[in-house]
């Protein structure tokens, strides 16, 4: 047996040749580094914005997910060819210190991931700078872009995730249900792509930026598509009455989760008698379905329509599930509203969770909100190509 290490350049990493093809078709990289404004000296610039972030979306991509990674991928020739880089070695960098390093170094990115609105004057490193109203526009424009014809029906699926913090970063908030200091990022799914992920501190509730969120993603896809329909899904935590009467003001369905109390649980009790007797016959857990109409005491401006799960699981529990909707029972009858329509929001928290988990949209160490906000869109872009990948792939 003879063991050799001399086989040169080799890399674990050959799907980066895919992803790059899908770039190159898609641009999606392309278009987001648009959104931002280079104010260094081009004779001294080696490293395009296009080329920072496309080193840095197929780092995450690969599973690479801190900066300070990119200090050895800086050496990767495959990332290099990847990126678009010609010399692939970095022999022909202008600095003898860069010689052998083709790629940007883990400082060089960071400053990347602190572009502001603005460049301060006589700024001497912080020179990239970022337009988050065009990122907002971005996400929306891909979403559109994806469709060959406009849909009858789409279903915009709303959600709130929470992001641990374990330094000092802008804007922290200790949550006492989670039981630390957190983010509470807002996203908004349509299916699996992504069309909206806001950083928002965790002292207003999940809800905060909702509505002008909603509204400038809804008027965007009115303008382009204006005979689709819209539905807004979400869990309780949007269950607000300012939610809910923009999406009547402005003639969007609603459908929302809402939290139980004694009230909505004294509404489904015949339900729930129905549920229990069918289940001691049966020996397995059984539902049975009610609606109603349904003001709060005081939060809500009008009645609406509400749909009671009354459900009955093995061992004697109560499970009691509630939805608020606009939708018309003509439409939608109480079963098939919450098992076919509401239910199907689950698959939005996954995409969270594969962004989250798989592309690293966790990583909030940088010390601003504007900071912590740019590496989520970093990983949101990551998440739509790699989408945009298994498509392709498909």
């Amino acid at each position: 047996m003879e063991a050799a290490f001399d086989g040169g350049r080799v890399t674990s990493d050959g799907g980066l040749l895919l992803v790059r093809e899908v770039e190159e078709r898609l641009g999606v990289v392309r278009r987001f580094a648009e959104c931002f404004q280079d104010h260094r000296d081009p004779s001294r610039v080696e490293h395009s914005v296009q080329d920072l972030l496309r080193q840095r979306v197929f780092g995450l991509i690969c599973g690479y997910e801190d900066l300070n990674d990119h200090d050895a991928l800086r050496d990767d020739a495959m990332l290099a060819v990847a990126v678009g880089k010609s010399d692939t070695t970095g022999q022909g960098r202008r600095r003898g210190r860069d010689h052998g390093h083709p790629l940007a170094s883990a400082s060089t990115l960071l400053r990347l991931e602190h572009a502001r609105a603005k460049c301060a004057a006589g700024e001497r490193y912080e020179k990239i700078t970022i337009d988050p109203e065009l990122v907002e526009h971005f996400f929306v424009e891909e979403f559109l872009r994806s469709y060959e014809e406009p849909p009858a029906q789409i279903v915009l699926d709303i959600d709130a995730t929470d992001t641990p913090l374990h330094g000092k970063q802008e804007g922290r908030y200790f949550h006492g249900h989670y039981g630390e200091y957190i983010y509470l990022p807002l996203y908004i799914f349509c299916g699996e792509q992504l069309l909206a992920v806001k950083l928002q501190t965790a002292d207003k509730g999940a809800a905060h930026l909702a509505v002008p969120e909603l509204d400038r993603i809804c008027a965007a896809i009115v303008d382009r598509w204006p005979n689709t329909e819209i539905i807004i899904r979400g869990d309780s935590g949007f269950a607000n009455d300012e939610l809910m009467s923009w999406c009547e003001e402005s003639e969007i369905d609603f459908i929302l989760g809402l939290a139980r109390n004694p009230r909505l649980e004294k509404k489904v009790q015949g339900a729930m008698r129905k549920a229990m007797a069918a289940a001691t016959t049966t020996g397995e857990a059984a539902r049975r379905f009610t609606e109603f109409r349904y003001r709060t005491s005081a939060s809500w401006s009008r009645e609406r329509r509400v749909v009671g799960k009354a459900e009955y699981l093995v061992g004697g529990k109560k499970n009691p599930r509630f939805v608020v909707t606009s939708l018309p029972r003509e439409r939608f009858d109480a079963r098939r509203l919450y098992e076919e329509l509401y239910c199907a929001r689950g698959e939005a928290e996954n995409h969270i969770k594969e962004q989250q988990l798989g592309l690293f949209a966790d990583r909030m160490s940088s010390h601003t909100l504007g900071g912590n906000q740019l590496r989520l869109w970093i990983s949101a872009v990551a998440y739509t190509l790699t989408r945009a990948l298994v498509i392709f792939s498909g």
